[in-house]
């Protein structure tokens, strides 16, 4: 699924969202080690905003429409990973906050125990190389908390 935030005609963010079993290989076996059905899991991909449209709720817009699409076609959880890099990472921009408390409040919990390796090309990269990359999970059926 695709979940597009428009002004106007202008699309100013999207968001994504897929079965895990139709996700990347690298992603089911991941869940699978870590005890979970890749069947049961949502897998819920980028989200893009645009700066200036940040912190008017449309992240979280995001987060609920994936997560009653999922839960409209079946699924347990709903699952995304992120990827693992320094406090001080260069890439990092100036002012940096993390999404960890947003992911949290949403009812996601980290598990550093599912972990998975992507690889695409970063800033001052020649190449591509592997990326650590860990999971989160949300169990669909328990309440978000408020």
């Amino acid at each position: 699924m695709v979940a597009l935030a428009f002004d106007g005609d202008q699309i100013v963010g999207a968001s994504t969202a897929v079965p895990v079993t139709a996700h990347a290989d690298e992603v089911a076996p991941a869940l699978a080690a870590g005890g979970l059905d890749p069947a049961q899991v949502y897998y819920f991909g980028e989200s893009v905003l645009r700066a200036d449209r940040r912190g008017h709720g449309l992240g979280h817009r995001f987060f609920d429409e994936r997560e009653a699409h999922a839960r409209r076609l079946g699924y347990r959880w709903a699952a995304f990973c992120a990827v693992e890099r320094a406090a001080d990472d260069p890439r990092r921009p100036p002012g940096h906050v993390g999404h960890d408390r947003f992911w949290t409040g949403r009812g996601f919990v980290r598990r550093p125990d599912i972990t998975a390796s992507f690889a695409w090309r970063d800033l001052g990269e020649a190449a591509d190389t592997p990326k650590p990359m860990t999971f989160w999970l949300r169990d669909l059926a328990a309440p978000r908390p408020r």
